[in-house]
């Protein structure tokens, strides 16, 4: 098989994958039905772990000894909505021009799924000594929900693994570290009144925009004195404020305003404990004068996304590999976040690596080039050579 029919597969299973319209509100099931169909007929053990309403689920694909410990390739089937880009022409349908292969998820990251689903019958082949496991996860988009089942019933099923690449845009180089990530909505319930007579309302749009400045104050903090890691493009932890609504008409005073605010931390901070610091103003501080207005009145907390960061020691064995497979000896860290952290805490080492720019994730005309999913293959390749007997 030459490097073009090679190249052919992983674009065509990649066409088939942009074709499943997973948006992460919608279900992942079409897509799971056939990736898993498509597995089994290569010879991979399939494990399917669905969610608690069944309309989603996750799979966990074994090639070699599924009793020895192995390495895992971990994508998401998910992608971001489409609504409202300007797309030059249809995101489900695959669209090559001049080597570049546009569709949604092409890039974030259905290219290193179709990759690794293009290379099973080379794994099927290789009379693997160390057992070589891809998983697909659901709902990464809205917080890495999906991996967190998976995770559990790989504990319980399986040895734990050495290693898991996880196979986000990263232009195939080696990120050892991202961001954890805390957030939260907080909706400030007010008094309503007429404008005229304020005073005896409860703007909850003004103490709303109290706590908003006290997430800015935080973040001047952190970008001021925090702790640096130059790694990262933006090299220390970051709080802001990113949705607001709140108020109905100008003479009003506003009963409800709800703020949505996140922390993206580096290694050396925790982004829930700062998170928490935030909340701590508004549940401590606001809501005690807002009650004093009218007891009915105060702040409502719900958490929206926790994961947590990624912090691979650059001298770690599995460093060392991904560098040696992707035949390069530089390493990064990387602002967003990754399943990694969660493979991580639970006893996994990790490493992201994988084709496609995150540039290009989550706009439109997304694209991956037939060249970084060539060299995604050369990667996955020389990881199926380190697996044989």
């Amino acid at each position: 098989m030459d490097a073009m029919t090679r190249d052919a597969d992983a674009a065509a299973l990649l066409a088939r994958l942009v074709a499943f319209d997973t948006v992460s509100a919608r279900s992942n099931l079409p897509l799971v039905d056939w990736v898993e169909a498509y597995a089994q007929r290569h010879g991979a053990a399939v494990e399917r772990v669905a969610d608690a309403t069944g309309a989603k689920a996750a799979l966990w694909i074994t090639l070699g000894p599924a009793d020895r410990p192995g390495y895992v390739l971990s994508g998401h089937s998910d992608v971001v909505p489409t609504d409202g880009q300007p797309w030059t022409s249809d995101p489900f349908v695959l669209r090559e021009e001049a080597g570049r292969l546009y569709g949604r998820g092409t890039s974030d990251m259905k290219g290193f799924l179709a990759v690794c689903l293009a290379l099973l019958p080379e794994m099927a082949a290789a009379d693997l000594a160390t057992p070589l496991h891809v998983a697909v996860s659901y709902d990464e988009e809205v917080g890495c929900l999906g991996v967190r089942p998976l995770l559990a019933r790989m504990r319980e099923r399986f040895p734990a693994p050495l290693g898991c690449f996880v196979g986000e845009p990263t232009g195939m180089a080696v990120v050892v570290g991202h961001k954890g990530k805390a957030a939260f909505q907080l909706t400030f319930r007010g008094k309503a009144c007429h404008s005229a007579l304020a005073p005896q309302g409860v703007n909850a749009v003004e103490y709303a925009a109290r706590f908003i400045d006290h997430v800015r104050l935080l973040g001047e903090r952190l970008a001021g004195e925090g702790a640096r890691d130059g790694l990262y493009d933006v090299p220390h932890t970051t709080a802001l404020s990113s949705v607001v609504h709140g108020g109905s008409a100008l003479n009003i005073v506003p009963d409800a305003c709800a703020v949505a605010f996140e922390v993206r931390a580096i290694g050396a901070d925790d982004a829930g404990a700062l998170a928490a610091e935030a909340v701590r103003f508004a549940t401590d501080t606001l809501a005690p004068l807002m009650r004093a207005g009218d007891p009915a009145c105060g702040v409502t907390v719900e958490p929206l996304i926790d994961y947590p960061g990624l912090d691979t020691d650059p001298e770690a064995e599995l460093v060392t590999l991904a560098k040696r497979l992707a035949g390069r000896n530089d390493h990064a860290k990387v602002s967003y976040g990754t399943e990694g952290g969660l493979f991580d805490a639970a006893g996994v080492p990790s490493v992201v690596i994988g084709p496609g720019s995150i540039a290009r994730a989550h706009r439109a005309d997304e694209y991956v080039t037939r060249a970084e999913l060539d060299a995604c293959a050369a990667f996955v390749r020389r990881l199926i050579a380190e697996c044989r007997g």
